[in-house]
């Protein structure tokens, strides 16, 4: 009989999360949001104060700050969930926050060596707020953190009867 080795790069670490006060968490996304306004601004400084530029100016900002955050949503009779991309950060980066309505994730992660950065174009914070299509339970979420995947389980508030079959 063989036996398998044990491969620890094979092995994904399930971690649960907490979540944070949403006042907390929105608090640290305005700190974000004033960063992105103060780079938007010297953009605009540097091409001399040329007006009509703003939009361009605040995507390029948020580019270079903000990592993107792919997220997926899917809805069932009692629950809603959702798994957002935060590859590269670990939980202890992370601050979360679960509204009825709405979840914020922002992200902010611990310098790596210049090597590393060298060959990782992407912003080391991320920030991301997504309205939930269905009001759901803060207080019942489970959240965890799997393979660089977010994924939040959220108990719907009122869960959908289901349809009966017609006579």
């Amino acid at each position: 009989m063989k036996t398998a080795a044990f491969s620890p790069a094979l092995e994904t670490v399930r971690v649960l999360l907490s979540t944070s006060d949403p006042e907390a968490v929105a608090w640290e996304m305005q700190q974000v949001q004033l960063a992105i306004t103060r780079r938007a601004y010297e953009l605009f400084q540097i091409r001399g104060g040329e007006h009509g530029h703003d939009w361009e100016d605040w995507f390029r900002a948020e580019s270079e700050l903000i990592r993107p955050v792919s997220i997926a949503i899917a809805v069932s009779l009692d629950r809603v969930s959702v798994r957002a991309n935060v590859l590269g950060f670990t939980a202890d980066d992370l601050k979360l926050a679960i509204e009825p309505q709405s979840l914020l994730i922002v992200g902010r992660r611990a310098s790596e060596s210049k090597a590393r950065a060298k060959f990782d174009a992407y912003p080391d914070q991320i920030m991301k707020r997504i309205d939930l299509p269905a009001s759901v339970l803060p207080e019942a979420a489970v959240v965890e953190l799997q393979a660089g995947v977010l994924k939040f389980e959220l108990p719907r508030s009122a869960p959908l009867a289901a349809a009966s079959p017609g006579v």
